[in-house]
């Protein structure tokens, strides 16, 4: 059957970016084994097993000449991934063939190849967080001085800025990107444990020899890019890591839909707008609609995305002993999906951010609308201070806002309290200088220094953290 004829996953076909399909692809899977058992070879004989130059050059030759359609073939009539493709890879390494896999079980391939894998992928998405953490840095530091509407239970409260709302955002990100740092930094590796952990058949082959079952265990880990292996394991290694992990990125997801949904509401309020491209169709029948669809994507995306750490948390609780294979075909969906998942959600949200309008006009009119009502008590305060009696004061501002708001929610008129109050002489004080009472900057509290301080303090060492660590990368 044609590809037309066959379910295709959007993640891959749709939403995610070629480099972490790539690092999911069966190549980068099968080629890692091949790597794996190369590694292997060459420990063993590094620490005096009779494994001979030409057997290891002729399996770093077929390293990549991937046989793939040939191990299918064999698995119909095996049963068995990891068999299959020993065969094919000593099809094509005949000399080599006695010592391919020696002494090891199928989880030195796959366990070891996932853990390559779930690093390699905590890197690309580490890269495209501290991108977007970067552009919702500027965007934080640009927009810190406007004021807006801040709002709790959806209903106008005190105000706060553009910038410092952004900064929420900004550190929901920056805890999701230091918790990938730690996870990318204390990931292991299985290493050559045997069959269920105890490294007895390696011990058979060094004839006792621990020290060399150890180094074994070292060397690999080492040749393979991890600093330690796990200490201690059955014959897969423990599946918390996946729930480490899947827990990790569902934070992303959340922080994620977190946002969006924040744009959502804002773009229903005309004050905010994500990328709206010059021929984009919003609606098939209402042409004039821009529906934040990146937003919706993002959110649609973060909830499946949220979903999958609970699957891995069933999964290494339902481990039987030293293991069951009842969570190989659930991991070959639930890993690969959450990082296809979180790092389509990334991309989509650099996006965003790169090209988020805000519309500063519309703001300032939702404030107007709202602002009156916040600063009666400013007012109140002036007027006192100037000499007037708090009471009747109290009073007739009460009665002004009362009629304002009624007539706003019965006539759907614009907000007039503070016309009101410039026409009532009782407030006669305070005429000349309402406007500066009322200016919307007055009303920020520390919101614009909460926003850069936070970025000085917070944000700009958390990114000179990722240019060290390139720096490093670089001179290794």
């Amino acid at each position: 059957m044609s590809n037309e004829d066959n379910y295709q996953n959007p993640l891959t076909h749709r939403y995610a970016s070629s480099e972490m399909s790539a690092n999911w692809s069966p190549r980068k899977k099968f080629g890692t084994w091949r790597s794996l058992w190369v590694a292997l070879a060459e420990t063993q004989q590094e620490l005096g097993l009779e494994i001979t130059d030409e057997q290891i050059e002729q399996m770093r030759r077929n390293v990549d000449n991937l046989n793939l359609e040939r191990a299918e073939e064999i698995e119909q009539d095996l049963r068995h991934d990891v068999m299959s493709h020993i065969r094919a890879f000593a099809e094509q390494c005949p000399q080599a063939s006695p010592v391919i896999h020696l002494g090891a079980t199928s989880c030195f391939v796959t366990d070891n190849s996932e853990l390559i894998q779930l690093r390699d992928g905590l890197q690309i998405l580490t890269g495209k967080l501290e991108k977007l953490i970067n552009a919702l840095r500027s965007f934080s530091l640009e927009y810190k001085d406007l004021p807006t509407l801040g709002f709790t239970h959806f209903q106008p409260a005190q105000l706060t800025t553009v910038g410092k709302r952004a900064s929420l955002w900004l550190y929901d990100f920056a805890l999701d990107l230091e918790e990938l740092r730690s996870l990318h930094n204390e990931l292991p590796f299985r290493g050559a444990k045997g069959t269920t952990g105890t490294q007895a058949s390696f011990l058979e082959l060094f004839e006792g020899n621990e020290e060399n079952v150890q180094e074994l265990d070292r060397r690999i880990a080492e040749k393979m890019g991890f600093n330690h292996a796990v200490p201690v394991c059955g014959q897969t290694y423990t599946r918390k890591f996946d729930h480490k992990i899947l827990s990790t990125l569902s934070g992303i997801a959340q922080s994620a839909a977190k946002m969006c949904n924040d744009i959502r509401l804002l773009a229903h309020m005309n004050e905010l707008q994500e990328p709206f491209g010059r021929k984009q169709v919003g609606s098939s029948a209402m042409a004039y609609k821009q529906n934040p669809m990146r937003s919706e994507r993002v959110c649609s995306l973060a909830r499946y995305v949220v979903s999958l750490y609970t699957n891995a948390a069933e999964t290494h609780s339902h481990q039987w002993l030293e293991r069951t294979l009842d969570d190989s075909a659930n991991r070959r969906l639930s890993l690969p999906q959450a990082f296809l998942g979180t790092d389509a959600i990334l991309s989509l949200l650099s996006t965003i951010t790169s090209g988020i309008q805000v519309w500063p006009r519309v703001i300032e009119q939702n404030i107007r609308r709202e602002l009156p009502f916040m600063a009666t008590e400013n007012i109140l305060m002036s007027c006192t201070k100037a000499g007037g009696d708090r009471q009747s004061l109290h009073e007739a501002i009460r009665t002004h806002a009362l009629a304002a708001k009624k007539r706003m929610k019965e006539e759907g008129a614009e907000n007039d309290l503070l016309d009101r109050i410039r026409g009532d002489a009782r407030f006669a004080a305070i005429h000349d200088c309402l406007d500066e009472i009322v200016a919307p900057e007055k009303f920020t509290g520390r919101a614009a220094e909460q926003a850069e301080e936070f970025v000085s303090a917070y944000i700009d060492p958390l990114l000179a953290e990722a240019d060290t660590d390139e720096e490093e990368t670089d001179e290794q």
